[in-house]
Formats: structure tokens, sequence, C-alpha cells
């Protein structure tokens, strides 16, 4: 037995360290370290609850508009403040096109680069993704960046910049949309949906998304030779490196729902645990802080209870990170499990042919572009200019309420209490909490802690590339994981 410590991690926002304990050349357990603490939660206390919305942003640069939309439900529920159909609307486009931004990012410039890395040379098809994807100087960059920026003009439009908008409001948002500016909107919208057509896809948006089963996605596949584009030319790399093969975990999933519309949500809320589709009881949320840094408690609490006390005394801690659980188990978020939970044919038959694994991750992530991107269009066509677009309430002096949401990966939740017109109590469970977790009072390893076990290890590596894999298809965000 030997043991290896992986990190820092290029390409990830904030910091990571892997401790993997090897037998062989296999991974046996792995600990997950977010080695920075921030301390959001205790800068929070004793400010105006609407305070809240200059902070929660700033937690992240590459997510705030997420934190921004979890705070301002949170305060909705606190002031029982619904929304406009305006209001919905820009709130769902702002909030989209950072999660689609997030989506398109992690694929080029996070997760692909792998795959140029000198370990792979003599493969046959290196030639062809090393020219695609090499970092800072693949192809894919140079097309695929100027689509990203002209696609983020639409934050301009809607929310004024990026990140840390302050147009999102409890109501709805304070930025009214003129005529002329759906125009402007609907041909950002279509230039993006071009970009994927072409370069990601290389078919119709609505093809993909129609994709229904694995058999589906194979035949779509051989369509076309593996490099005429992007995605075949992941599905040809998953099947050559049997990526099916790495990064299982605990197949439960949980979604919080997101892109509210009427009295429902696009993707719907709920659990998928032992094999069954169940409702979401948010009261069965718990954070476990027995192998974290911080001050240590009897019993893992619910978020509304916690505290977020940092604290060096903890003899088992190995993380800044608390353990989240549901109903004590384990649980995934993410793409993938938004659109298990949500019920896609092709997220389905994965899960049941193949469980929770870095293909299936990153299938679900491009399937969720294929979807969202032409929902965004609706939107912007649903928009009425001369209607309202926020409405305003009253604060009380004292509650509790929670805003959940899903960010690009996965469940978001923000839990607040005021007392005496003050925040009293504010916690965050992020996605990369829930994936990235340490292990709780049962000893049971963390999302990814349980993705990483098996993991082959090749002779002489140091920074494990199979690992590097596993990691990335949970695309962390470490800067939200302790906040």
């Amino acid at each position: 037995m030997s043991r290896i410590l992986v990190g820092p991690f290029n390409r990830v926002e904030g910091d990571l360290e892997v401790s993997l304990d090897i037998d062989g050349n296999r991974v046996r357990s792995a600990r997950v370290n977010s080695p920075l603490y921030r301390g959001f939660e205790q800068i929070m206390l004793g400010h105006d609850p609407m305070d809240a919305l200059v902070y929660t942003p700033r937690i992240c640069g590459i997510c705030s508009v997420s934190q921004s939309v979890a705070c301002a439900q949170a305060l909705a529920d606190l002031m029982q403040l619904e929304m406009p159909e305006n209001g919905q609307h820009c709130t769902n486009l702002v909030l989209a096109n950072e999660n689609m931004t997030d989506l398109l990012t992690h694929f080029y410039l996070f997760f692909m680069p792998d795959f140029a890395r000198p370990v792979y040379a003599g493969a046959e098809w290196f030639a062809k993704v090393e020219k695609r994807f090499k970092a800072t100087k693949g192809d894919a960059s140079r097309v695929m960046l100027p689509a990203r920026a002209e696609f983020l003009h639409l934050m301009g439009l809607l929310a004024g910049k990026w990140p840390h908008t302050l147009s999102l409001q409890p109501g709805g948002s304070t930025k009214p949309v003129e005529p002329q500016e759906r125009i402007r909107l609907l041909t950002i919208i279509a230039a993006f949906r071009r970009f994927l057509e072409t370069e990601l896809f290389g078919d119709d948006l609505d093809v993909i998304a129609n994709l229904n089963s694995v058999a589906d996605l194979e035949q779509w596949r051989q369509q076309q030779p593996w490099h005429t584009s992007d995605f075949r030319t992941f599905l040809h790399l998953s099947e050559q490196l049997e990526l099916q093969t790495l990064g299982r975990a605990t197949d439960q999933f949980l979604s919080y729902g997101t892109y509210v519309q009427g009295d429902s949500r696009v993707f719907r809320s709920g659990i998928y645990v032992g094999g069954e589709h169940l409702p979401l009881n948010s009261a069965a949320i718990t954070e476990d802080i027995s192998h974290a840094w911080m001050e240590n408690g009897d019993q893992p609490l619910h978020p509304s209870q916690g505290r977020t006390i940092p604290s060096l005394d903890n003899p088992e801690g190995y993380s800044w990170c608390k353990a989240p659980r549901l109903n004590h188990q384990v649980v995934e978020v993410g793409a993938l499990a938004r659109q298990m939970i949500n019920g896609h044919p092709l997220a389905q038959d994965l899960i049941v042919t193949q469980g929770g694994n870095v293909h299936s991750r990153i299938v679900a992530r491009l399937l969720e572009l294929a979807i969202i991107v032409p929902k965004m269009q609706d939107w912007v066509k649903a928009i009425d200019p001369q209607a309202p677009f926020c409405n305003h309430g009253e604060l009380p002096d004292q509650g509790r309420s929670v805003g959940m949401i899903e960010a690009a990966r996965g469940s978001l939740g923000h839990w607040l209490e005021v007392k005496k017109g003050k925040i009293h109590n504010y916690q965050i469970i992020a996605p990369t909490t829930w994936n990235f977790s340490p292990r709780d009072q049962q000893t049971v390893p963390g999302a990814l802690e349980q993705a990483l076990e098996g993991t082959p290890i090749r002779a002489g590596e140091t920074e494990p590339v199979a690992v590097q894999h596993v990691v990335r298809s949970f695309d962390p965000c470490m800067a939200c994981t302790v906040h």
C-alpha cells in the first residue's frame, strides 16, 4: 500500500487536494480536502437581510448568478413575495445564461484538454484530439471563446454585468426589457445555438434533446465520423478509454428543480434512492461535521439549525467542507441528477445500464445544453415589455426561509434566519459541498471519495490521468464548497 497526494488541480475554480491510498495499480480509498476556508456565512451575521444580495454572489466568480438567485428566493420566501411572469422569464434567462456558459466552459476548457496529455500520445486518435483540445492552444478554444463571449452579452443586457449582478431581486428583475432588446436577445441566443449545432453537436439541438436511449445515442454517433463534431469526439474517446467504467459513486441522486414557470419548474425536484423516484423532503437534509475542521457538534443538524464555526481542534477533521447527507445517505448532484430526476429517457437508460460515471455525467451536461437553449428562445418570446418585471414587499422583523435552485454543478440551497431585522443565521450548501464531502459519523465516504475507489493508476504516475477524469466529471467549484 502506498499513498499519494494529488493537487492542487489546474483548471479548477479554487483549491483542491485528494489523498489516495494505492493498492497495486488501483485506488483503494480516497480523502478529498477542500483546503480553503472563506467564511461568508460568518461575514453576513448581523447585517440587513437585503445585504445578502451583495455578499452571496461574491462567493464565486463563475457561478455568482446562481448564488444571487438562491439568495433572492430565500428573501422572497421570507417576504412571501411572488414574481410576475416577466420576472420569472428574466431570472430564468440570466440563470440559464450562466449555467449554459458553465457547462460549455467545463467541456471545452476543463474536461477535454486532459485527453491531449502526453500520456495518450500513442493512441491513434491523439493527433486530432491534441490539435483540437490542447489547453490554451487547441483549435476548439479559438472558436468556443468568441461564441461564449457573445453569448454572455445576454447577461449585459438583462443584468448589467457579470459576475455579481444586482438586477436579480426577491420580486423579479429590476431591468425591464424594451421591445427592440427582445430582438437583440433572440439574435444572441440564435448565434449561440448555431455554434452548438455546428461545432459541438454537428446536428440540430432538437435531435440531441430527443435521443431517448443509449442505443439511440450510439446510432446517432455512428452516422458521422468521430471527428466531425466535438460531442462525437467525446463519445469516441469514451468508448476507447471505457469511461463508463470510471467514477461510479452511489447511483443516488438529488435535484431541487429549477427554472420556474408559473407554479412548476422546467426541471422538477426530487430524489432517486434505492432505485426509486421519490419526492424531496428537504427536512431530511443534514450537515455532518465529524470529519471537518469545524467546531464539533454531537449530531448532524439541518442547515436551518447549523453553524459554521471553524476549528482545527477536531482530530478527525481533514477538510473545511462539511458532509451534507439526505436521510443520512450520500447523494450525487449535478446535470446527471437533474435529468434523472426529471425523467429524461436517455439519462434514465444511462443510469439503469451503466450507472453514474464519467461518461454519463458528461453526456448529461451536453444534453442539458440541447434542452435549455431552445427554452431560452421561448422565454424571450414570452416577455411582455408592457407588463411588470418586479414586485416589491416588506421584510418581516423575524422569520426563517429557504431558497433552493439548481446551479450548473447541482443543487444549491440558502437557509436564512432573521431576528430583530438582522441576519441571525445564514447557511449554504453548494453543489460541490454535496459531491466533494468528507466522511460522516458512520465513516461513509462522500460521492467523489466513493467514485475514486478502484480508479486505475498507471506505473509512475504522480497525477493519475484517470483520477483527473473522475474529478473533472463532477466539475468542482471549490470556491463555493466552503464559501
